[in-house]
């Protein structure tokens, strides 16, 4: 028989392969959007499972039975999450106690900008329509929705504890089924050490320059006069897990309550400290202690935060580059083929590096 005459695997051009590709992305986040409520949560559980699988695994190697290193991973999981939650919801309920003292000030300022604007010739049914629904009232309420939004979201809370609970038994033995894959599958057994690696540095970094700027932050409100300082430092610390713009969504609501407790000289000294602050750890210092762990450029990390936060809400935008590396994992690292492309997202390379290429890759239907 003619060589010729033997079927061949058809190959796709790489066009319709990129077409293909973006055809499955948008797929996939289209599912995502519509059950983000349970996929929030159960990647949260795996980062905080992550995160605390080190004090199992040392456990393990001094002896102690798998039944304790579980227990161990499991106790530490469940006492990051509920302290967290139940320190976010008195604050909040400190926030929504003291709002009210505040009610007269807040209109009086909204009178003085409406004076303001009808001094610089603005029309006064423009001035009404722009400041109509800017009220205390409404602020006041703002904050009871925002405290019975985080109370009403216990179920959530119910589904990250429950799925803690298996992953935290599952993840004493996870060593050994990573030691079968690196013989069978040692590329996947790589890229998925890398990830837990590469995770795991980037909360403990995060978390460790958190708990320094929320103290801080917290030191210098408090210096301040400014009222409920350790809400602001939690807030500093939790929104330093959001890459980018966490410090501007951090200072926002104390510069508010500096406005309304002492003037405008005062918002403006709480934004000066906190941009020294936070600049100088968050921009400067915090991003050096990370550096090749994540592997993400600044821009990649940014819109991975824009991507997210669309896809899941907020707990996606705290989620982002951990999220982010789950998908070059698992889209880039697993494959020898497409690892070039860390060249292109990372945010630094060693110029004097010279890996071998990795074959190019075909795709056959």
């Amino acid at each position: 028989m003619d060589s010729s005459d033997v079927d061949q695997p058809s190959v796709l051009p790489r066009g319709v392969v990129v077409l293909i590709g973006l055809a499955c992305i948008v797929v996939t986040v289209a599912g995502l959007r519509s059950i983000a409520g349970l996929v929030g949560p159960v990647v949260l559980a795996l980062m905080l499972t992550i995160a605390v699988h080190p004090l199992g695994r040392w456990l393990r190697r001094r002896g102690c039975p798998a039944w304790l290193a579980a227990l161990a991973v499991l106790l530490g999981v469940y006492g990051i999450i509920i302290f967290l939650f139940v320190s976010v919801i008195f604050s909040i309920a400190q926030l929504a106690t003291l709002m009210p003292q505040y009610a007269d000030k807040f209109d009086g300022l909204v009178d003085d900008f409406r004076d303001f604007l009808s001094d610089r010739g603005i029309d006064a049914s423009s001035i009404h329509d722009m400041l109509a629904n800017v009220d205390a009232g409404k602020l006041i309420s703002a904050a009871g929705d925002l405290l019975s939004g985080l109370m009403s979201a216990t179920s959530a809370l119910v589904l990250v504890l429950t799925v803690a609970l298996f992953m935290a038994m599952d993840a004493t033995g996870f060593g050994d089924r990573i030691a079968v894959l690196d013989r069978i599958r040692p590329n996947v057994s790589t890229a998925l050490g890398d990830f837990a690696a590469g995770t795991r540095t980037y909360l403990v970094v995060s978390t460790a320059f958190g708990l320094i700027v929320a103290v801080l932050d917290a030191g210098a409100l408090w210096a301040m006069g400014i009222p409920l300082p350790i809400l602001w430092g939690l807030l500093s610390f939790i929104t330093n897990y959001i890459p980018n713009i966490g410090f501007v969504i951090g200072v926002i609501p104390p510069a508010l309550l500096a406005l309304l407790d002492g003037g405008g000289g005062k918002m403006l000294l709480v934004i000066v400290v906190y941009s020294a602050i936070n600049m100088v750890i968050q921009t400067g210092i915090q991003p050096k202690f990370i550096g090749d762990a994540v592997g993400l450029s600044t821009t990649l990390t940014f819109l991975s935060l824009v991507v997210w936060a669309w896809i899941l809400g907020p707990l996606g935008a705290i989620l982002a580059v951990p999220l982010t590396i789950l998908v070059k994992c698992l889209l880039i690292d697993i494959d020898p083929t497409t690892r070039w492309m860390n060249y292109l997202i990372a945010d630094s390379v060693d110029k004097n590096l010279d890996p071998s290429p990795d074959p190019e890759g075909t795709t056959h239907v």
